[in-house]
């Protein structure tokens, strides 16, 4: 005769370790979801809901549908309405919550409206509109008005670009839904990198593409020198927005940058051709000019993984 088997543990309600690879895909279930409906989901299961309806459509129709259905269901349609209405949107009125998943209504562009969503204001504004009336400009001034030292002037203005672009993409001034975005899983730095990278994605093949085209200027680097300073640059503002928030850090490297440039820019090369071209170069050329810029870009990206904790706040007013 054989001894009995001793039962097995009840298996845990929650979300799975995502440690185990032997473990099936998890999703949310209707019980998970109506408990994070009514705020009794541990807290644990909650951020797991959250990060998983970031990926997984059908799991976050099924939460919405819950949370619609609730108590909170006519408040978050009043928000929504409310929201909406304050940025210019005309609002129908709230649809009933669907029955099951398959009656619930998707996004028709999915994948590209959340990318647009999270990268939108990064090239959203008169910031893209400034980058293309500078590179326009640049072109004027070489073909137009002959100017020779336009690429110089192109090349000298390019690193605090980028910096513009930062600040009217991230922070309470910049973005509207800045409160929101900021309290979900996503926000903090890793939407910060993500926007600004959409900005340098914009920059750096349209500044280095028209500082190419333009006449070259003797003495003077390449189109693209301007890159590493750039990159630079835009750590540095990352790491000094850690502080004090993107837009003071933008406005105050940008601005430093500006000035210091202002005088080789406005003075003139010993031939008399191109403005400022002689002095400007040793802000880019060389061995030892470009290994100072990588330099600092490694030291500032160095300090925004130490800040990265600081961007999880709400930006000082």
């Amino acid at each position: 005769m054989t001894a009995p088997r001793a039962p097995r543990p009840p298996r845990p309600s929650g979300p799975p370790r995502p440690s185990d690879p032997r473990r099936p895909p998890w999703h949310v279930g209707d019980a998970l979801a109506l408990r994070y409906a009514q705020g009794a989901a541990p807290e644990t299961d909650a951020w797991s809901l959250e990060k998983h309806v970031e990926s997984c459509a059908p799991c976050a129709t099924r939460v919405s549908a819950a949370v619609r259905a609730g108590a909170a269901g006519p408040v978050l349609a009043e928000v929504r309405s409310a929201l909406l209405t304050s940025l210019g949107h005309r609002t129908a009125s709230a649809p009933a919550a669907p029955a099951d998943r398959a009656t619930a209504p998707r996004s028709p562009l999915g994948r590209g409206a959340r990318l647009w969503w999270t990268v939108g204001p990064a090239l959203r504004g008169s910031w893209v509109v400034a980058v293309l009336l500078v590179v326009g400009g640049a072109f004027g001034l070489a073909y137009g008005a002959g100017v020779q030292g336009a690429r110089s002037l192109l090349l000298a203005v390019s690193p605090a670009l980028p910096l513009a672009g930062v600040a009217v993409s991230y922070g309470r001034h910049a973005d509207p839904l800045y409160e929101i975005t900021a309290a979900t899983p996503s926000g903090g730095l890793r939407l910060l990198l993500t926007r600004t990278a959409a900005v340098l994605a914009v920059c750096v093949p349209l500044l280095t593409a028209g500082g190419a085209l333009l006449p070259p200027v003797a003495g003077f680097p390449g189109a693209a020198a301007w890159l590493l300073p750039g990159l630079a640059l835009t750590l540095a503002t990352l790491a000094l927005g850690s502080f004090v928030g993107c837009r003071p850090a933008a406005a105050t490297l940008g601005g430093g940058w500006l000035l210091a440039v202002t005088g080789p820019l406005l003075g003139r090369s010993e031939a008399g051709g191109s403005p400022g071209a002689a002095a400007l170069t040793a802000y880019f050329s060389g061995p030892a000019a470009q290994g100072g810029w990588a330099a600092a870009a490694l030291a500032c990206a160095a300090l925004l993984a130490l800040r990265r904790r600081s961007f999880d706040h709400l930006e000082p007013r």
